[in-house]
């Protein structure tokens, strides 16, 4: 996979507990935020992929095409947040809020066939979850 920016390194990221992975790989969307060239903030739902290294994955049907794309390759910059509501009587949200950098990369990959060879990879620099705790 060819790379088009890395402004990070691997040992630089931040961790996710096993409550915070446990929720991610049960959900599916989630939204991205990225800055433009004059410093609006971008927000879309997106698919992700949490790896097993600690990074995410986010592919789409023309990603090298889409705005955020060309956001992050000027600002590698980015949010992403998951969450769901569990519960509205009694209230209860949970989610994951994820800071970090972003990673351009271009080529093969495996999350599915349908996807574009584009993929942005997040390298994890700030969590921040609630709701996740288990109710006894």
């Amino acid at each position: 996979m060819r790379r088009s920016r890395c402004t990070c390194l691997a040992d630089a990221m931040t961790a996710f507990s096993e409550a915070e992975r446990v929720y991610l790989k049960s959900q599916r969307l989630g939204r991205l935020a990225t800055v433009d060239p004059n410093g609006q903030p971008q927000a879309n739902p997106v698919g992700f992929y949490l790896q097993d290294d600690g990074t995410i994955l986010i592919g789409g049907f023309a990603m090298g095409r889409t705005k955020k794309w060309r956001n992050l390759g000027g600002n590698p910059k980015v949010a992403l947040v998951v969450d769901d509501i569990v519960s509205v009587d009694p209230w209860q949200v949970r989610g994951v809020d994820i800071r970090g950098e972003a990673e351009l990369l271009t080529g093969p990959h495996d999350l599915a066939p349908y996807l574009s060879p584009e993929v942005i990879r997040i390298h994890p620099r700030r969590i921040y979850s609630w709701g996740l705790e288990e109710k006894v």
